[in-house]
């Protein structure tokens, strides 16, 4: 339970006794058993409580119901029970040596990825990490702790690997070695794809190579009347993407195939397809930073070849697949756009949307299997 069920609970549970201020007095108590000042409670209303907090205020709160008594009336010993050593100094040492240890190792972010293995260990968010630093971390989860900051420091396994689950679209993702992680850049994508399938009732997409499934669990939530497929060559991948779907309940609106780009695929009557494919060179591939290229999967990054293989080949096959006026929508390299815009317009799209990332690079190319007139945006 959270500290604001928490709050709730113990308000209800005061009431029933007939408390003239049963919000009051639940303050007063769950305030005294966290150690924070009562008016600063609301600020950590999502802060997870351990089984041992939640104790200490059900002990104080059938002591006050029983004796009739408010939180300052508690009888000594009652009161003793809610008192508890500070271990903030010592884990704020072990903290900031944690850090250090990443900073040595040439981590990027060592502060952020120690706090969010400290976070992940002690089962805690990582904006409330610092009120949970009082009380003791367990020598089990310290040997947890740094064995976790060993894979981070000298396998340079990326962090969100480490912690399993990554967030992508404001939704979690179950993440490993079978699947790319979701990026921030691909946010842009599915944002530009809503926009355009906002005005359709039930939207048809298609999703290529979905990996973890992201992007077709992201629409599919967004889009509760729509039909999505997700295919990919992967098994291992589809796996993770599989497990993705029953973790954000989208079951019913969402599918996943086995499929090498088009080979599976039969229906001709998607309103969109979309694609983040493997589209870095064989060659900058090479040069990639360890966190990558020692652990996401190479068939996700790469095709081997010069990175076009297939937004061209997609290109190709995508019109027999789409309804007239449908979309075609890639995630490009940093200076891919206008070579796949060409190859795109060459199967027949007007190019309708080149979108830059958050950096400035044209990000996101659109195209609609259409005789419109080409309108060319960059944003």
């Amino acid at each position: 339970m959270k500290l604001l069920d928490i709050l709730k609970f113990s308000e209800e549970y005061l009431k029933k006794y007939s408390f003239s201020k049963p919000r009051l007095e639940s303050e007063k108590v769950i305030a005294s058993v966290l150690k924070l000042d009562r008016i600063t409670l609301y600020a950590y209303f999502d802060m997870e409580l351990s089984l041992e907090q939640k104790d200490k205020i059900k002990d104080c709160l059938k002591i006050m119901a029983r004796k009739r008594v408010g939180f300052e009336e508690l009888p000594k010993e009652a009161l003793e029970k809610t008192k508890e050593k500070d271990f903030s100094s010592e884990n704020r040492e072990l903290l900031l040596k944690s850090i250090d240890y990443l900073k040595k190792n040439e981590v990027l972010d060592s502060k952020l990825d120690t706090e969010y293995i400290f976070a992940h260990v002690l089962n805690v968010k990582r904006a409330i990490l610092s009120m949970n630093l009082r009380r003791e971390i367990t020598e089990k989860e310290k040997e947890i702790i740094r064995n976790l900051l060993h894979k981070r420091a000298k396998e340079k396994k990326p962090l969100q690997y480490i912690l399993g689950e990554w967030e992508f679209y404001g939704l979690p993702f179950k993440v490993d070695e079978r699947v790319l992680i979701p990026r921030a850049d691909t946010e842009i994508l599915v944002e530009q794809c809503k926009f355009i399938l906002k005005d359709l009732e039930t939207p048809k997409i298609l999703d290529i190579g979905t990996g973890s499934g992201a992007i077709s669990v992201t629409l599919a939530k967004e889009f509760p009347k729509s039909s999505v497929l997700g295919a990919d060559i992967s098994s291992e991948a589809l796996e993770v993407a599989v497990e993705n779907r029953r973790m954000n309940s989208v079951e019913k609106n969402l599918k996943f195939i086995k499929s090498d780009v088009f080979s599976n695929i039969k229906d001709v009557d998607f309103d969109m397809i979309i694609s983040n494919p493997p589209y870095i060179p064989q060659e900058e591939y090479e040069g990639l930073m360890p966190e990558v290229k020692l652990h996401e999967p190479k068939g996700a990054l790469t095709d081997k070849g010069d990175g076009y293989y297939f937004y061209d080949k997609i290109s190709k096959e995508a019109p027999k697949h789409l309804k007239d006026g449908g979309y075609l929508a890639f995630e490009v390299g940093y200076n891919q756009s206008q070579e796949v815009s060409k190859m795109m317009a060459k199967s027949g799209f007007n190019i309708v949307a080149i979108v830059k990332d958050y950096g400035g690079i044209e990000r996101v190319v659109i195209g609609r299997k259409s005789g419109e007139k080409v309108v060319n945006e960059t944003n």
